[in-house]
């Protein structure tokens, strides 16, 4: 039988995860784990010993110098071919977040909905959003409200400080892809592609008629002219959220099972399968 992996400890989830060459169109890309990229960060950047990252990471020196070695490899293969280098997944846990504000506990009965939040509406760039608002929803019902700063805590490192709030579920707009791997990787329940009022998708969320886009982005394009940060819904035809071969869900039963966290719709194996049109307006890709 293998030996079990020891998960590797991680101060911070990594604020940036994509690196790429402007001069290369379309490059291969080089996937870096979140631990390698942490060595790097501790050994390069924070000019820590090796048995000191070991005993920061909870793993053997040896292991941090297999690790290391890995990362700098792949550091240079991107740097000298010209790659993109993505940085997700690995063993990890990541160390508790500091607040820096109090945000109310909640009991194993609650299921807690954060919304990426402005002025009342979803905020619709999830890496640049200053404000989540959390609702607390037992029994169906929105049981406690609270508006909570991200202090300047940005784009990847964002999931770090959802999880901390203890969030079950992210409604927000345009969301990038390592956005994306970011929230899942921390085992929130993403819902991107929402606009309008966050109180309106919340409770929409509730009675199963939140119109979403699974495919919703948000690029970055930094460039030098500063073409500035574009965000967009994509749909192929005339789509109404409506996605070809999705699950429609909407009866008593399957919204019941999808709130209170027990319906497998979102990795395809919920067998609440609705024919034709459910009549509920919207429905959701596996």
């Amino acid at each position: 039988m293998p030996r079990p992996v020891k998960y590797r400890t991680i101060g911070q989830m990594p604020v940036y995860r994509s690196f790429s060459s402007d001069d290369v169109a379309d490059a291969e890309t080089v996937r870096m784990s979140v631990d390698e990229f942490e060595t790097i960060k501790l050994l390069d950047g924070s000019g820590l010993t090796q048995e000191e990252c070991a005993a920061r990471m909870h793993i053997s020196r040896t292991t941090v110098t297999a690790i290391y070695n890995s990362a700098r490899k792949k550091v240079a293969d991107m740097l000298v071919n010209g790659k993109q280098l993505l940085i997700v997944g690995g063993c990890c846990a990541y160390e508790p977040l500091e607040m820096q504000q109090k945000i109310t506990g909640k009991g194993t009965t609650i299921m807690r909905i954060a919304v990426t939040y402005q002025n009342g509406e979803v905020f619709q760039h999830f890496g640049q959003t200053e404000q989540f608002k959390l609702y607390d929803v037992e029994e169906g019902k929105i049981v406690n409200e609270q508006i909570v700063d991200t202090n300047g805590v940005h784009h990847g490192a964002l999931a770090g400080f959802l999880k901390a709030a203890e969030a079950d579920v992210l409604l927000c707009g345009g969301i990038g892809a390592m956005g994306r791997a970011a929230v899942a990787e921390v085992g929130i329940r993403l819902y991107p592609g929402v606009e309008g009022s966050a109180d309106e998708a919340a409770k929409a969320f509730l009675t199963g008629t939140l119109q979403y886009d699974p495919d919703a982005h948000c690029d970055h394009n930094h460039a030098h002219h500063g073409e500035g940060h574009a965000c967009g819904h994509h749909h192929g035809g005339d789509c109404g959220h409506h996605h070809e071969g999705g699950h429609r869900y909407g009866d008593e039963e399957c919204n019941r099972r999808r709130v209170e966290g027990e319906c497998a719709r979102d990795n395809g194996e919920c067998e609440h399968r609705h024919e034709g049109d459910c009549g509920h307006g919207h429905c959701h890709t596996k």
